[in-house]
């Protein structure tokens, strides 16, 4: 309605429009609650190979991380304070005490890195490409499927620069659609190879 005195406008909303506008965002949040959650039923192999990857192969801590090599130390950062000491501490807190920086200690020759592991012999039969990704996670996959019953081996890919997990070889069909579903119920999306 307009007010004719000062030529505002003024909107009147009734229970029926209350209502309506209140139905309509729980429809809103009702499908995005939906969309979030295929979203993340649809994640699930992603995490799980994460965890897989993560996992450490000696059957440790679940949350350790790698060990640096005996030979590398970890150095600290080393991070150039601010001109205006007032930025580096507006609260007024303590510093902690900072120790100069060492210099590493001489190195002796390291042995050379290992040459990657030459690539398996593939019998005659069609496989299973599972992933391709780096040769630390692929070593890690194929263990992983393995330990599930599945015949997998490591390739390295065409491009030279990722390492191919491949599942096989299998001589029939039926075998190679049996497997194949069932690394698809795990959550991968195999490509078969001939």
């Amino acid at each position: 309605m307009k007010n004719d005195e000062t030529g505002e406008f003024e909107l009147v909303l009734g229970n029926k429009q209350l209502l309506s506008g209140f139905f309509i965002v729980v429809i809103l949040f009702a499908v995005f609650f939906v969309m979030g959650y295929i979203v993340g039923r649809n994640s699930t192999p992603a995490t799980q190979l994460a965890a897989a990857r993560d996992a450490p192969a000696g059957g440790g801590a679940p949350n350790a991380r790698p060990q640096a090599s005996s030979g590398t130390a970890a150095a600290p950062q080393n991070l150039p304070a601010p001109a205006d000491p007032s930025l580096a501490n507006p609260a007024g807190e303590p510093q902690p005490a900072t120790q100069p920086a060492q210099s590493p200690p001489p190195r002796t020759e390291a042995p050379a890195p290992a040459a990657p592991a030459p690539p398996e012999q593939t019998a005659e039969g069609t496989y299973l490409q599972v992933v391709s990704v780096g040769a630390h996670d692929a070593e890690l996959l194929a263990r992983t499927l393995k330990d599930k019953g599945f015949p997998s081996s490591t390739s390295p890919a065409p491009n030279g620069k990722t390492t191919r997990v491949l599942v096989g070889p299998y001589a029939d069909l039926s075998a190679l659609g049996k497997a194949k579903v069932e690394l698809e119920n795990l959550g991968f999306h195999p490509i078969v190879k001939r």
